[in-house]
């Protein structure tokens, strides 16, 4: 990822999407198996024989029959999931999605030239706006090198995603508008739309000196609506006047959203709560949700960003911070370009004309969304003891360390395994996205409870680590992507739901979105994100892993007396000791 630049006679950035294969579809014995691997540890012995008993009889009738559909769709599209996963995912749901569905986090530029100063915002946001824009244009040009697993290419589909691009709302299905181009398809939008005090201004220029001084109408804060309200509201916004039509269609197919944040989330290295806190659930009249980025400056002079999921994974943002994260780190900060100003057009205010309906939409909209912010808890920590480094040392895999110390924590709190979902990628396919891995193996519960039990031997339980090891490897190429193109088919059909779907021991193994842990590695660089928790019960883990340290962000529902985000921290800080003082003593 650190080769961001490819030369002239370079690879380009979408060359090989034509030469990318398909998504293929496993075989249905293969899923079916992995499926009930997974379920174990969520069934005890009798609903173990009943499910095994339902898979069995969809393996030899109905999912059969939806398995050979599946096969004849996929003969037919290069990506047989993608059109399915983005509705059933994202564009179907009803759920407020700046809460529920986008990732937010903090910039980690505070660590070193940008720690939090007074009267610094407008000069860093120009500074971080053009770094961006430089970005943009490595796309737009086709300059910036194929990402590659190992030697394999990466689908770079995600990447035309990133600017240009916003989500509209529907009053049953929402759409994904698109305007970004590159050189060589034509032109593409080049100005970005900057928010402050509930005001909008639209800009082609790197001047933010339009500080408003009095509060707008916070038209954005609609975007923050359960999706068909949003909708209804949005088609009477411009029924009122076409001109703010207009203005809908200029903030959709703007580069990116800066926002200018009047809050200071102090926060430091070791201590990123509060920039992650603003940037998940702040305030929703200077960001518009359904953007595919909103750049967030704060008034301390520090950063963050909300992002849509809908229209790409977290890794595009990641890829994309990382590098301005380097070219700071290069230029300290400070602008390093000429001081010569271009004549350009001055930045122009956008004012939606709104009516009494629109304004008591606003009001019952935001007191809608600072209801549920109110319920999230979100911390961001710093496990600074050790990191990737010491792991490594001990020949164990920094991640399945993690992940079994983020699965012993929760079953010292509640007792029993925590269905678990990690992120894996398919992007070795043409227009992959993501698969789910499913972490929480039988030998990760047994290695729990023999940590759990102190007459267990020290070389027994150090045993069971490298088991457990062994375990999630094999869950690396998962099914539950498979399962659901499964039951689509039948949706689709208008068949009745399949046995195996209404099985309980299928949702509460996670199956069908409702997994408690909801984690993802989101690297090995300087850049962390937050989501909100899958199920109500349960949490959302985030980190990324640095060699002496790991980050993490932790989010439960207060209203949930089950789950809280510290206590899940402290006992994953527990549990990271207790594993590398095994890993150190034990004579394996």
């Amino acid at each position: 990822m650190a080769n961001h630049l490819s030369g002239s006679l370079a690879e380009r950035t979408f060359q090989y999407q034509s030469s990318l294969p398909p998504l293929p579809v496993p075989s249905l014995e293969s899923s079916l198996s992995k499926y009930l691997e997974a379920v174990r540890p969520f069934a005890s012995e009798k609903e173990f024989k009943a499910t095994a008993d339902i898979v069995r009889k969809f393996q030899e009738g109905v999912g059969k029959e939806l398995h050979q559909k599946l096969l004849q769709r996929a003969k037919t599209k290069r990506n047989w999931l993608e059109e399915w996963w983005l509705d059933a995912a994202y564009l179907e749901s009803r759920l407020p999605s700046q809460l529920n569905v986008n990732f937010a986090g903090p910039a980690p530029y505070l660590e070193h030239c940008w720690p939090p100063a007074e009267g610094t915002q407008l000069q860093r946001a120009s500074v971080n706006t053009w770094h961006t824009l430089q970005y943009w244009n490595l796309i737009r040009t086709e300059r910036m090198a194929p990402q590659k697993a190992g030697k394999t290419v990466l689908d770079m589909d995600q990447f035309r995603m990133l600017f240009c691009t916003c989500k509209v709302p529907g009053v049953k299905k929402d759409t994904i508008r698109n305007y970004f181009k590159t050189e060589s398809e034509g032109p593409c939008p080049s100005h970005v739309v900057v928010m402050c005090r509930g005001r909008l201004a639209h800009k082609y220029r790197n001047d933010l000196r339009i500080k408003p001084k009095c509060e707008g109408d916070g038209v954005s804060t609609l975007t923050t609506e359960e999706r068909t309200r949003w909708a209804k509201a949005r088609e009477h916004l411009i029924n009122i006047d076409p001109h703010n039509e207009t203005i809908l269609e200029t903030v959709q197919s703007s580069l990116f959203i800066i926002s200018l944040d009047e809050t200071k989330p102090y926060s430091t290295p070791d201590n990123y709560t509060n920039l992650t806190v603003e940037a998940l659930t702040g305030n929703p009249t200077i960001r518009w949700g359904d953007k595919s980025y909103n750049s967030i400056m704060f008034s301390d002079g520090t950063c963050g960003s909300t992002c849509d999921h809908a229209p790409y994974d977290a890794m595009v943002l990641v890829s994309m911070c990382w590098y301005i994260d380097q070219q700071l780190r290069a230029t300290e900060g400070k602008w390093k370009g000429s001081d010569a100003i271009r004549s350009m057009p001055l930045p122009e205010e956008l004012v939606f004309t709104v009516d009494e309906t629109i304004s008591s939409c606003i009001n019952q909209a935001k007191q809608r969304y600072l209801e549920s912010t109110r319920d999230l808890q979100v911390i961001c920590y710093a496990f600074t003891a050790f990191g990737k480094a010491a792991i490594k040392q001990r020949k164990l895999h920094p991640d399945t360390f993690v992940q079994l110390a983020m699965q012993l924590s929760y079953y010292k709190i509640h007792k029993k395994p925590g269905s678990c979902y990690e992120t894996a990628m398919t992007r070795k396919f043409f227009h992959g996205r993501t698969e789910t891995m499913r972490p929480c193996t039988q030998e990760a519960v047994d290695w729990c409870k023999a940590m759990m039990d102190p007459a267990t031997d020290t070389n027994v339980r150090m045993f069971a680590v490298v088991k457990s090891q062994r375990g999630k490897k094999q869950f690396s190429s998962s099914f539950d992507r498979h399962l659901l193109g499964l039951y689509l088919i039948a949706r689709e059909e208008g068949r009745p739901t399949p046995e195996l779907f209404m099985d309980p021991i299928y949702s509460r193994s996670g199956g069908g979105g409702n997994f408690t842990l909801s984690s993802s590695l989101v690297g090995y660089t300087t850049v962390l994100g937050a989501v909100a928790p899958m199920v109500h019960h349960g949490y959302g883990f985030f980190y990324r892993i640095r060699d002496d340290r790991i980050v993490i962000s932790i989010s439960a529902w207060n209203s949930c007396h089950k789950t809280d985000a510290v206590t899940l921290f402290n006992n994953f800080s527990s549990s990271m000791h207790e594993m590398l003082h095994l890993a150190t003593t034990s004579q394996l």
